[in-house]
């Protein structure tokens, strides 16, 4: 037997056992190619940085295992192919397949996404991923995004972040009126109205604005990415809670076009690891922020601090307003907003009497 009839011969036999349904339904033909794609993915992430950015090469890696090779993904970090901020674009124009970013970096050209990421005094990571899930929010995101030619998926989380990092004590309001912060989304629009002054900066960006001066506070993540960042080495007092983002949810974008190119199989795989990624990822935050916040509560030089009540019920107050506002002027996110708090409304009720209760209760 020739080698060419011989190495033939072994490709239609794996063909042929590849395929578990019954002939008539096996998606297989006998001597042809499995079709295999290579695809890029944008991100606003530092190069392999712990959690969000390692989020992303998870994402990646499974896929291409799962898929037993036939689907792969090349990651570019922030700033490697397209501005961390670009990534909506990127993929929207098909210029690549994939991105992963947090929607509410599109302000300001589709507000309404902001209902999917972080409302502040919104949805926690739990209540979001049961609201996009169960509740009905997949289906508004997927209709938001459809005129971009844009396919979302929920894709991490990192559950309550932190106040952030702020070069004097905040002790009333009015130590945020003349504040320049680093604070994206609504909860920027919220300090503005507070009187500060909001300023959206990429993470690579934002230890040298702190250190120099450039911004006065900074929110970021949590403890896990702040220590890496060595934020705790540009500002002195860390607040809490992050009132701004209870539960931000990242996402997965992908190119309609190149969405229906993928056979039901892989489609499949991507969205199952999109949802496997969004799990994995508030595991990895709980176990890294507990580690890193030993390290802070050790350091004599960092002050950590709640914010005062006054300061959050005042936040609070503004929050309403301006969620108030945007719904008045934009019908999508009047749509969304509508979705969004009447299910916040009902999944509050049972929070208060499961995770709320227990953890008044086991409180030392």
């Amino acid at each position: 037997m020739k080698r060419r009839d011989f190495v033939g011969g072994i490709a239609v036999a794996a063909g042929l056992t590849g395929c578990a349904k019954p002939e008539n339904e096996c998606d297989l033909k006998v001597g042809v190619p499995v079709e295999t794609f290579e695809w890029s993915c944008v991100t606003s992430w530092p190069s392999r940085f712990p959690g969000l950015g390692m989020a992303v090469e998870n994402l990646a890696e499974r896929i291409e295992r799962a898929s037993a090779g036939r689907m792969k993904i090349k990651i570019y970090s922030g700033g490697e192919l397209v501005p961390p901020f670009e990534v909506f674009d990127a993929v929207s124009r098909g210029a690549v397949e994939m991105g992963h970013n947090a929607p509410y970096y599109h302000k300001g050209k589709v507000d309404a996404a902001q209902f999917f990421c972080a409302i502040p005094f919104g949805l926690n990571n739990m209540e979001l991923n049961a609201w996009v899930h169960y509740g009905g929010g997949l289906k508004l995101w997927r209709e938001l995004y459809e005129p971009f030619n844009l396919v979302p998926f929920l894709c991490g989380n990192t559950s309550v972040q932190m106040g952030g990092w702020f070069n004097k004590e905040i002790n009333s309001i009015d130590d945020l009126k003349g504040l320049k912060m680093r604070i994206p989304g609504l909860g920027g629009e919220v300090l503005r109205r507070a009187g500060g002054t909001p300023i959206t900066l990429p993470g690579s960006e934002i230890f040298t604005s702190l250190q120099t001066g450039a911004i006065d506070a900074t929110e970021w993540v949590g403890p896990y990415n702040d220590l890496s960042f060595g934020l705790h080495k540009a500002a002195r007092y860390y607040y809490y809670p992050g009132w701004q983002e209870p539960g931000p949810g990242l996402e997965c974008i992908i190119n309609q076009d190149a969405w229906n190119s993928l056979p039901t199989d892989l489609q499949a795989i991507v969205e199952i690891t999109c949802q496997s990624i969004t799990t994995d990822m508030a595991a990895e935050y709980t176990n890294g922020n507990a580690n890193s916040l030993q390290q802070i509560l050790a350091d004599e030089n960092i002050q950590l601090r709640p914010f005062p009540e006054e300061v959050l019920q005042h936040l609070k107050v503004i929050t309403s307003e301006v969620v108030a506002e945007l719904m008045e002027s934009d019908p999508s996110s009047s749509k969304i907003g509508e979705a969004f708090y009447e299910y916040l409304a009902k999944v509050e009720a049972n929070s208060n009497i499961s995770e709320r209760a227990f953890l008044n209760t086991r409180k030392k």
